[in-house]
């Protein structure tokens, strides 16, 4: 009996020297080097409990900090390896560890926007570096919807082109679809930058008769987890005269792939309506296909004109096509109609494009005018006239700054000479700050 006893124990005592030997036993003397050569043997629970020592003491090293805050990444803590992360970012923001970790965290949690907004945070600080684009590049994958196997990038060389064993032809549909799904956005698409400034400002030059006219603005565009709202300041000189008018636009999220459009604006200048109000509700349909349905109040001050408005817009491969008509039922049976026809082409992304803007009939939203003392605003409702633009955007290395130009043409009926014609050529400028 005491044999088998003795016989039991001596097992149970060589089962648990032999789980021992399989187990990360911690260290007597914690060191960052001995934390980091175990972190890297894949034995990440011993070398986080040695950090957690470290990292606890008055002074820690930064490079401490940073693998104390990956073991928290590789654990699946995101936001704890968030937090940390976001501490050392605050005092060093060049360090290149850090901003790897970090993006590399929100990759892991499959939070791609913001990983993307981190890129280009980091590509300010440590610009064209090889390793913070391919991760970049990672991102934008992520945001369209390509997914990876299981740990594919996460040590792979620093180069952002990867190859592919697709057929040409396989290979050209898929960046066709990835392009459609990078420029596919509305005005709530959730951005990782949340504010935006512009400034725009035009001159508009005549061939005769009238001066030329500038006009300017500034708008603030902020980002919510209801929409957007973007209030705007325009300023308009002409003959002499200068107005201001306050505007605001606000884009409601209804639901998935619907959402609407409201405008306000106020003016007590002639050279603006009175007040005009707008609103428009768009469905935007997963296969690129848009349409909208609304109207529009405008407020002068010798008469209100109401309008009616619809569009319908396609995204095909790098192209949009939207048609957008006004259309104004009048005293007598009469109906004025207004047309415009966008056709845009983006070049990298979204907020890369080049298009044309053609545009006849009889439009409630053409810019007013005065001859004079005489306001043309009334009149110049119900005169012929087209138009012709030309627009183009690129945006800065860093995505953050973009600039729009555009120069357009019109021919236009003169209100007190039916049947005769003035042109007009104008130009303008405007300039995006995201941050």
């Amino acid at each position: 009996m005491n044999k088998s006893w003795l016989h039991i124990t001596s097992l149970i005592m060589l089962l648990l020297v032999t789980q021992a030997k399989g187990q990360d036993i911690p260290y007597s003397n914690p060191s960052f080097e001995s934390a980091y050569a175990l972190a890297y043997e894949g034995k990440t629970n011993t070398a986080h409990n040695i950090l957690y020592t470290l990292i606890n003491e008055p002074e820690t090293e930064e490079e401490t900090s940073i693998l104390w805050a990956r073991t928290l990444s590789w654990r699946g803590d995101y936001d704890g390896a968030r937090s940390a992360f976001n501490t050392i970012l605050s005092k060093n923001k060049n360090n290149k560890s850090a901003w790897l970790g970090a993006i590399k965290n929100e990759l892991y949690a499959k939070n791609y926007y913001t990983a993307l907004g981190l890129a280009n945070k980091a590509l300010l600080h440590k610009s064209n570096d090889p390793e913070l684009q391919r991760l970049r590049a990672i991102a934008i994958d992520g945001i369209n919807g390509i997914v990876y196997s299981d740990k594919a990038w996460y040590n792979v060389d620093s180069k952002i082109a990867r190859s592919s064993s697709k057929p040409k032809k396989e290979t050209a549909k898929v960046a066709e679809r990835d392009t459609l799904q990078n420029v596919h956005k509305t005005p709530v698409t959730e951005e990782q930058l949340k504010n935006t400034v512009s400034v725009n400002s035009s001159v508009t030059f005549y061939d005769k008769r009238f001066d030329p006219i500038t006009t300017s603005s500034i708008s603030y565009n902020r980002q919510t987890p209801y929409g957007v709202i973007i209030p705007r300041i325009n300023n308009s000189n002409r003959l002499g005269k200068n107005g201001i008018q306050l505007d605001v636009d606000l884009y409601p999220k209804i639901t998935k792939g619907v959402y609407a459009y409201l405008n306000y604006g106020y003016s007590e200048s002639d050279l603006y309506p009175n007040h005009k109000m707008g609103g428009d509700v768009y469905y935007n349909h997963k296969s690129g296909i848009e349409f909208s349905a609304g109207g529009r109040f405008i407020n002068f001050a010798t008469k209100d004109v109401k309008s009616i408005t619809n569009s319908l817009g396609y995204y095909t491969g790098n192209y949009y096509f939207s048609l957008r008509s006004y259309i104004t039922p009048e005293a007598d049976n009469l109906t004025n109609v207004s047309g415009n026809l966008l056709i845009r082409k983006y070049l990298k992304d979204a907020e890369n494009f080049m298009g044309i803007n053609v545009g006849v009939g009889f439009s409630p939203e053409l810019r007013q005018f005065t001859s004079g003392d005489q306001l043309l605003a009334e009149t110049l409702l119900y005169i012929e006239s087209q138009r012709l633009s030309f627009e183009y955007q690129f945006t800065s290395k860093n995505n953050l700054s973009a600039y729009r130009t555009n120069v357009g043409v019109l021919r236009q009926e003169q209100s007190f000479d039916p049947g005769s014609y003035f042109y007009s050529i104008s130009a303008g400028l405007t300039y995006e700050f995201n941050f």
